[in-house]
């Protein structure tokens, strides 16, 4: 799986320094067996965010890109989806993107994270709920209301990813099991880019027999 967010990383256009962070020997091993490069992180690393500030502490650059290595079948598109407008407004703290949800299902699962934009496209709230609320119920299905799924990338401005890291957790942060709400409630800007492909994330071992579904029907177009 490693390998494979790993090849998806390298096929977009940005794909300088790539590296693996992890605390994990067995993890560095594999990702240097398939000719990758990784790096040890301390254990103490409580999320992504920390262990990427951990990275970037020791390695200078403008905009860091967490792919999450449970993202095997993450989009090229997406990755430049969420890094590009970074270089286009200023403004902008973190960078990720987002895909439409076709059922009232998935809206209601609490595996697949939700979010909500502003106008501008910019992060108003992420959730394990449904988000917005179907006040009528004929819009449940989205008639009316769009539900949208956060995709697990993100694209950070140096300065915003390590005082990210440096603050504590928020109330909403720990009441969700997000992060990103952290930044949220600091008044950090994330932007939000809308994508028409849907990535599926390993987060439960149901999801890896859906994995090899859409890997074995990806192999068949081909």
């Amino acid at each position: 799986m490693i390998q494979r967010v790993y090849e998806r990383v390298q096929a977009s256009r940005f794909n300088d320094n790539i590296l693996v962070a992890t605390d994990d020997t067995r993890i560095m091993e594999a990702v240097e067996g398939f000719g990758g490069n990784a790096v040890m992180t301390p254990s103490s690393c409580s999320t992504g965010t920390d262990r990427i500030a951990t990275v970037a502490r020791e390695r200078v650059a403008d905009i860091y890109l967490n792919v999450q290595g449970d993202e095997p079948l993450i989009s090229p598109r997406c990755i430049e989806a969420a890094v590009d407008p970074l270089f286009s407004n200023t403004n902008i703290d973190i960078g990720t993107v987002a895909a439409p949800l076709a059922t009232s299902e998935e809206a209601h699962n609490p595996n697949i994270v939700k979010v909500t934009r502003a106008l501008d496209g910019t992060a108003l709230y992420f959730s394990r709920s449904p988000i917005p609320f179907a006040h009528d119920e004929e819009n449940i299905d989205g008639t009316s209301i769009q539900y949208f799924q956060h995709l697990g990338i993100y694209a950070y401005r140096r300065e915003a990813l390590l005082r990210l890291s440096s603050l504590p957790p928020t109330p909403l942060e720990i009441a969700e099991k997000l992060e990103q709400l952290r930044a949220l409630e600091h008044g950090m800007t994330i932007n939000v880019n809308l994508v028409p492909e849907r990535s599926i994330s390993v987060d439960v071992p149901a999801d890896i027999e859906r994995v090899l579904a859409a890997l074995d029907a990806e192999s068949s177009l081909h």
